[in-house]
């Protein structure tokens, strides 16, 4: 299970830093709209950030640039989705509540999620695919020390909520 959460991680920042190799690399002049919720991607200033860290070459921005835009079209269509059965679930959070219909809606977003998971971790893999040996190895001791932090922080928060 930690092998799998591993792998996940290391996925998920080497679409991180693909994506934000991909942004800095455009030459907008309008600053970008505000982001609300979850999308597919990451800030400009992380991208640089694990550009920089890493030490990626130009061919190596390009190449993750390339997948990105190749991918975009099948993620956009899943996020878009994503986001509309959000929407529809807010409703029941607002007006009348009806627990058939939220549970189909859960298992429409769970299924779409699983989709989502599955296209994330498989570009990932190709992006971390396309680092030197050294630079994968930078990357998970990077994660690893950032799983460190975010579980010796998780465990010197207190658990209980504040009451009112």
């Amino acid at each position: 299970m930690k092998s799998i959460r591993f792998r996940l991680l290391v996925a998920a920042l080497a679409v991180t830093l693909g994506a934000a190799i991909a942004k800095s690399q455009t030459t907008a002049t309008t600053p970008p709209p505000p982001r609300h919720g979850h999308e597919f991607g990451m800030d400009h200033h992380m991208m640089e950030f694990y550009a920089k860290y890493l030490d990626v070459t130009d061919a190596q921005k390009a190449q993750m640039k390339d997948v990105l835009h190749k991918e975009h079209a099948t993620m956009k269509p899943l996020m878009q989705q994503m986001h509309l059965l959000e929407q529809q679930l807010k409703q029941y959070e607002e007006g009348t509540y009806d627990e058939a219909k939220v549970q189909g809606l859960v298992a429409q977003q769970a299924q779409t999620l699983v989709q989502v998971k599955v296209q994330e971790t498989r570009i990932h893999n190709e992006l971390f695919q396309m680092l030197t040996p050294d630079q994968q190895t930078k990357l998970k001791e990077f994660e690893a020390n950032r799983e460190a932090r975010r579980q010796q922080h998780m465990q010197s928060t207190p658990a209980s909520v504040p009451q009112e």
